[in-house]
C-alpha cells in the first residue's frame, strides 16, 4: 500500500491546467508541470497517469471552470441573448489578467507533432461539439421564430464559434479587452434580427 498524497489533488490539478493553458500541451514539460504543481515525477504519475492523462482532467476542469459561461449562454432565452453572453464571457476569459492569455482549446494544440495527435483531435473534437451546441441551439431559434425566416443555422453558428476562436488568438497576440469588445460589438451588429 502506499504512502497517502501529501498534496491538494484540485490545486495540482489547477496548477497543472495554467501550465497547459499558457503553454500548450507539448510546449508544457513534465519538469514544468511538476514545479508548478509542487510534486515530483512518481506522485505526478501515481496521482494523474501520463502527461496525455493529465491534460485531458485539465480540460475537463477548464470546462466546467473557466468556460462554463458557455453552458450558461446557451440557455438564454434568445439567439441574440446566447450570442452576447457568448462574445462577452468569451472576450472576459481571454483578457483576464490573472490567467493565460487566450483559450486552452483554441491554443493547446492546434500544431503539433505525432506524439500530441490524440490530443489535437480531442480539442479539435471539442471546438466542434461547441460548434454543433451553437447550431442547436439556432435551429430552436429558428423554429421558435426568434430567427428571420430562413436563417442559414449552420453558417450563423460556424460564424460565430469563428469569432469566439479568433478572439482567443488576438488576445494571445496582445490585441485587449476594449479592442475585442468592439469586435463583440461589431459581431452583434452583423447578427441576424427579425424585422
Amino acid at each position: 500500500m502506499g504512502r497517502p498524497r501529501k498534496f491538494d489533488i484540485d490545486e495540482a490539478l489547477d496548477r497543472a491546467l495554467e501550465v497547459f493553458w499558457r503553454h500548450g500541451y507539448e510546449g508544457a514539460t513534465i519538469p514544468d508541470l511538476t514545479r508548478a504543481m509542487g510534486i515530483n515525477r512518481p506522485s505526478l504519475y501515481a496521482a494523474f497517469g501520463k502527461k496525455e492523462a493529465l491534460f485531458r482532467k485539465a480540460l475537463e476542469r477548464y470546462q466546467n471552470g473557466p468556460i462554463a459561461f458557455v453552458h450558461l449562454a446557451l440557455a438564454e432565452p434568445t439567439a441574440r441573448k446566447v450570442t452576447e453572453r457568448l462574445l462577452c464571457g468569451a472576450v472576459q476569459l481571454v483578457t483576464d489578467t490573472s490567467k493565460p492569455r487566450g483559450c486552452m482549446v483554441v491554443q493547446g494544440a492546434l500544431a503539433c507533432g505525432d506524439d500530441a495527435e490524440p490530443i489535437r483531435r480531442a480539442l479539435t473534437e471539442y471546438r466542434e461539439a461547441g460548434f454543433t451546441a451553437i447550431r442547436a441551439r439556432f435551429e430552436r431559434a429558428l423554429s421558435e421564430g426568434d430567427l428571420p425566416k430562413g436563417t442559414d443555422c449552420t453558417t450563423l453558428a460556424r460564424y460565430i464559434a469563428t469569432v469566439l476562436n479568433g478572439l482567443a488568438v488576438q488576445a494571445a497576440s496582445g490585441a485587449s479587452a476594449d479592442e475585442l469588445r468592439r469586435v463583440a460589438e461589431f459581431t452583434m451588429r452583423a447578427f441576424p434580427a427579425n424585422e
